[in-house]
């Protein structure tokens, strides 16, 4: 069935440009009364062209567990830097905070003593050995979205986290206090990459008086969720 609008559109066609205009112009004044007359985009010959864009969003999904393990460089002072291996578990208590504990291993290289020394060492061979093992307090204090080469969006959260745990270093167990900043690219919903730099704080005497040594730990990894 026509409606009005309709026959009038049709009516436009048949007349010439100044009737056209003059009916126009009457249009104007009785689209009001018409108002109530409900009209839809059919109706004026209209098809809406809506371009759909897919929205795929990374994420963990209820997995509050991450097991891990990372590699990288730890700095040990008054000896040189030296390549070490950890494994993680994490548990995320919600979306800001979370636990983790850790294990590394490493060992030490020379000390500065030793390169004066002409030969002789500061720690025998079985001494040199380095693993330690902590409990951290983690908070996301940046979450967010990280763009990759303009095509990818991942989901990321920058984090700091701290705590306490134990080293053995130079044949003996330190009270080691640990503090650092991290960065998390999270791939997909169980995969996740992992960057962060922490500083070991613990007493060591080896050297004559007793200090609190930093020791720097920078490395990277990858985790799972589960």
């Amino acid at each position: 069935m026509e409606t009005w609008l309709q026959r009038i559109l049709l009516k436009l066609k048949q007349t010439s440009y100044l009737g056209r205009y003059f009916a126009l112009a009457s249009l104007g004044f009785a689209l009001p009364v018409f108002a109530e007359e409900s009209m839809s985009i059919e109706d004026l010959g209209l098809t809406p062209v809506i371009e759909r864009r897919e929205v795929k969003i990374a994420g963990i999904d209820t997995e509050d567990f991450e097991i891990g393990v990372s590699g990288g460089m730890l700095s040990v002072e008054d000896f040189e830097s030296n390549p070490v291996a950890i494994t993680h578990l994490t548990y995320h208590i919600s979306e800001d905070f979370f636990v983790q504990a850790r294990y590394g291993l490493s060992e030490l290289g020379e000390s500065s003593f030793d390169r004066l020394s002409g030969g002789a060492s500061l720690l025998g061979s079985e001494d040199k050995d380095v693993s330690f093992y902590d409990l951290s307090l983690g908070i996301n204090v940046f979450p967010g979205e990280t763009f990759i080469l303009d095509r990818w969006a991942v989901n990321s959260s920058f984090y700091v986290v701290g705590g306490v745990g134990s080293t053995q270093f130079a044949g003996s167990e330190r009270f080691t206090v640990n503090g650092g900043v991290g960065y998390r690219l999270i791939a997909n919903d169980f995969i996740a990459l992992n960057f962060q730099v922490r500083d070991h704080i613990f007493d060591t005497e080896i050297t004559g008086s007793k200090k609190a040594t930093h020791n720097i730990e920078l490395g990277a990894g990858i985790s799972f969720f589960f």
